[in-house]
């Protein structure tokens, strides 16, 4: 088996193992809030904001450092850096005895972040640019399975075990990570002097069109945007939707899963599509595909309905990072590929700290419906300058 071939499998199931072991404490990230001594509701729900992006906040500053790194050291001591990195910190959070503590430790959490976004880039650096797509496609199936297996299995764990428990197994997990990178993982690198490093206006005069990078992390941040802001409203908009029902968790629940349901099942197909298409095309067609679901979900007038539409929604985020990654790889030399993709995960990071803020504050001040609205708004600039970068490229391939 080719070594890329084999390195996309193995990093395939440490992103899996990062993705569920980061995501197994946010079922009951508010509980333990209030276990470290917080018992105020307002307070809880500040702390809870505030452990989670600060972890997001520092990764953002983080990920150029490491990206660059990478591109001087090799992407493998990376992967087992934020692997061995982010282990340790979990599992001192299940020692922590007041909430100071814990976010310290997510703020180490965020420093020592970045094992997926470094995994992208050692595939990236490996595999036939002409596989890139397909590749990528597979490997972002990794995180959404881990996203999506994450909160269930974490809720599960902490009624059963507790809530302390938890953030030991998820230490384990991600030192899974770390061994199976170490044990399986195999880069040729020749390691960069700091002083032979290009500095980051030379990376951009390295790329031939800077700014399709620069539009790339733009629709990075805006996915994310658009991921997140409808997150923290998403329970309270399915329970006016569903009136007097009992259950609301179990359908907040399963509406929350199926964008990540159907991506899992669509993504490595559109890879392959946009392989063979253009991963141009797949890109703005699934930025219009999403613009355009947006905009019933603020008129639908029951839970199934939701669900239907978000699933729909999975499809088109199926296409949507792989895309994104796929042409950052087509389009960036592999010297620096892993200062771009450190950028690219700022962008993303960004968003996951905005998407939020934004969801909450035009819902607080207009309404649930007029989030839909706004987040089509965000994906409509995605969508115009996608198609401004679209007639450039294929201006410059015929031309050229």
């Amino acid at each position: 088996m080719q070594d890329w071939k084999k390195n996309l499998y193995i990093v395939w199931i440490g992103c899996f193992l990062t993705g569920t072991g980061l995501n197994l404490i946010m079922p009951f990230l508010p509980l333990y809030i209030e276990e470290l001594g917080v018992h105020n509701p307002d307070q809880v729900s500040l702390w809870s904001g505030i452990a989670l992006s600060s972890t997001f906040l520092v990764s953002a500053i983080m990920s150029p450092i490491w990206g660059s790194l990478a591109d001087r050291k090799g992407r493998r001591i990376m992967l087992l850096r934020a692997a061995l990195g982010m282990s340790v910190a979990m599992i001192l959070m299940g020692l922590v005895t007041n909430v100071y503590q814990f976010v310290g430790l997510r703020l180490l959490m965020g420093v020592f972040s970045g094992y997926i976004s470094t995994a992208n880039a050692l595939i990236a650096t490996q595999v036939p640019r002409h596989r890139s797509g397909q590749a990528l496609g597979l490997l972002s199936t990794a995180g959404v399975s881990g996203v999506l297996i994450g909160p269930l299995i974490g809720g599960f764990l902490s009624d059963t075990f507790g809530v302390r428990p938890v953030f030991f197994i998820t230490g384990i997990l991600i030192a899974g990570s770390f061994l199976l990178t170490l044990l399986f993982v195999k880069e040729k690198f020749t390691p960069v002097e700091k002083a032979d490093m290009l500095s980051a206006k030379e990376v951009l005069h390295k790329l031939q069109n800077p700014w399709l990078i620069f539009a790339l992390f733009f629709t990075t941040m805006i996915i994310q945007i658009s991921s997140n802001a409808v997150n923290p409203i998403l329970t309270l908009y399915v329970r006016d939707l569903a009136g007097n029902a009992q259950n609301i968790a179990f359908i907040s629940g399963v509406i929350s899963s199926v964008p990540g349901i159907a991506a899992l099942l669509t993504a490595p197909r559109l890879g392959r599509w946009g392989d063979k298409i253009g991963t141009e095309r797949i890109l703005l067609w699934a930025l219009v595909g999403s613009m355009v679901l947006q905009i019933p979900m603020a008129f639908v007038e029951s839970p199934w309905q939701l669900a239907i539409l978000r699933f729909l929604l999975g499809v088109t985020d199926g296409a949507l990072f792989p895309a994104v990654q796929s042409l950052l790889t087509k389009n960036t030399p592999r010297d620096v590929s892993g200062r771009i993709f450190g950028y690219n995960q700022s962008f993303q990071y960004i968003g996951n700290v905005v998407g939020p803020m934004v969801g909450s504050t035009v819902a607080a001040q207009f309404g649930y419906n007029d989030v839909f609205f706004v987040v089509a708004g965000f994906i409509l600039i995605n969508v115009l300058i996608s198609a401004f970068f679209n007639r450039r490229l294929h201006a410059s391939k015929r031309s050229g």
